[in-house]
């Protein structure tokens, strides 16, 4: 009786510390942060050259579900992630952003803005991305990130209701040269906070 006790807790402790281990390592609960997986750092915007491949394991497939990239293979689809300004403050609702940018090296780009828990903003405001065919194919474009539409903004990501949020870009059929040296061949969007609502902290 007490070998199947002791089977019994040495089986229920190894099955416990994988899960944990799992939680941890796909961000369910502390631990690793999301950028720990990065292994490309473009411009602050970083990426794991794994997704999507055979090569990736099983901890950064359970990061892949929890975030809900749903990833293509390489040669369709790249996908970087950024989640703090120019001056490495946080992205937050709070503050307004100026996002900047240009062309990409891939058939067709877009960004778009997920908040804290990697889901589109619960929000109506029909405002949570642009892409190459927003921009109409202009070399350089210029967009607001805020929880309301700026006057002036020429484009706009509503962060209503996104807390902390990140940026998603995805690049689609992207060239050879990107994928064989991203960190040189993309080209970085910047993030430029602007301004933050007093009482926020900033």
């Amino acid at each position: 009786m007490m070998k199947i006790i002791k089977l019994v807790s040495i089986l229920g402790l190894g099955l416990g510390s994988g899960v944990i281990s799992a939680l941890w390592m796909s961000g369910l609960i502390g631990g690793k942060a999301l950028d720990s997986f990065a292994d490309i750092n473009a411009g602050g915007w970083r990426s794991d050259w794994s997704i999507g491949s055979p090569a990736a394991d099983p901890y950064l497939r359970a990061r892949v579900a929890r975030h809900g990239l749903l990833a293509l293979s390489k040669k369709e689809a790249v996908y970087f992630t950024r989640n703090v300004d120019d001056e490495g403050e946080p992205l937050r609702q709070d503050c307004q952003y100026e996002l900047s940018g240009g062309g990409q090296d891939a058939m067709w780009w877009s960004i778009t803005l997920y908040d804290g828990d990697s889901r589109l903003p619960m929000n109506t405001d029909n405002a949570l991305s642009i892409d190459a065919t927003k921009v109409g194919g202009a070399e350089t474009w210029r967009a607001m990130i805020a929880p309301v539409k700026p006057q002036d903004a020429p484009y706009w990501l509503s962060s209503n209701h996104a807390g902390q949020f990140d940026l998603m870009i995805r690049l689609y059929r992207p060239s050879k040269a990107v994928l064989d040296d991203p960190e040189t061949n993309i080209n970085p969007p910047r993030i430029q906070r602007l301004g933050c609502q007093q009482g926020s902290g900033a």
